[in-house]
């Protein structure tokens, strides 16, 4: 497909958190190149991976904004943003969508795909071996998983253009999926597969140190680390700072009222939130949102601790106490 060697092609790699963890660490990478991601905001136990990306040789991030992990790299690549390139994304159902250029990018601002190919010739490739139209990226992409289960072969800009709804796998002049599993699952005899699962205590237990469990979401004015939305002021009016939920009882005996400041404090970090009481929450749980940044930031409490098949963090519990804070 590429002229490339097998045995010159890494094999799997590190899940997301134990590759930040590894940075600038023995064995680990010396230089980060990041795509529009925030992850001293959005990766669990926050300080450690500052620090971790501080003790890189070289941080480099392409984004279209200056995120928090933005701020902290040795060079920042300005990169278009959706409305300024086009192109396919495929959404969660299985559906690529094509996505057409509304406005050009400013002066100087290059597209990912520009970014990669100019990287790749400066580190000796082929320029023709990285193109830098979509359109070209997307038929390579349809050679490379052609008869693959995730089949994008017969994805062309054509059907796209004239409107098909078009679901992976879509074969070379084959129909599109919108259902995957419709008919039979992707075993030899077509039969599911299920495994029993039994239930894990959480990795971190409260004591009375740290008598709560606090646990993060999301809310409905804000997108994943914030870095794009708390720059909107409509939402910023709307969630201007992070906050705790917390049941009235809870809040009492820790000498919080409803919108006090409080400190959140578990065994990796703390964060600063407002009060928010909620006679709904559980008595030994609060909830914390993760859009924030600095001491506001949900993830300087949370735990590193990996799913032992996911490798997913476990976002969800983390042992905390709760304080009044000093209004800032």
């Amino acid at each position: 497909m590429w002229g490339v060697a097998p045995h010159t092609l890494p094999g799997p790699g590190r899940s997301a958190f134990e590759l930040l963890d590894a940075l600038g660490a023995d064995g680990g990478p010396r230089a980060m190149l990041l795509f529009g991601s925030n992850p001293v905001v959005s990766a669990p136990d926050a300080d450690r991976v500052r620090d971790r990306l501080a003790s890189l040789d070289l941080l480099v991030a392409a984004d279209f904004v200056l995120s928090e992990t933005a701020a902290l790299a040795d060079v920042v690549l300005p990169v278009a943003q959706w409305a300024e390139e086009s192109g396919t994304m495929t959404n969660l159902e299985g559906r690529i969508l094509r996505r057409a250029k509304a406005v050009e990018p400013p002066e100087g601002v290059r597209t990912d795909l520009e970014v990669l190919a100019d990287l790749a010739v400066r580190l000796g490739q082929p320029a023709a071996r990285f193109p830098t139209d979509p359109d070209t990226v997307l038929a390579e992409l349809g050679r490379a998983s052609a008869g693959g289960a995730a089949d994008y072969s017969g994805a062309t800009p054509q059907r796209l253009a004239d409107g098909e709804a078009l679901y992976w796998p879509v074969r070379a002049n084959g129909e599109p999926t919108p259902r995957l599993f419709l008919d039979r699952f992707a075993h030899p005899d077509g039969r599911a597969r299920l495994v029993p699962v039994a239930h894990r205590p959480p990795a971190e237990t409260t004591d009375e140190d740290y008598p709560l469990i606090a646990t993060t979401g999301r809310l409905m004015g804000h997108y994943q680390s914030g870095a794009q939305t708390r720059r909107v002021p409509e939402l910023t009016d709307a969630e201007p700072e992070a906050y705790v939920e917390v049941h009235p009882d809870t809040a009492a005996r820790a000498g919080l009222a409803h919108g006090d400041w409080a400190r959140l404090t578990s065994r990796r970090g703390r964060t600063r939130a407002r009060v928010r009481l909620t006679p709904a929450a559980r008595l030994d749980t609060v909830f914390v949102p993760f859009h924030f940044a600095g001491d506001q930031a949900a993830n300087n409490l949370t735990n590193p601790a990996l799913d032992p098949t996911s490798r997913m963090p476990e976002f969800k519990v983390s042992a905390v106490r709760l304080e009044p804070e000093p209004s800032p």
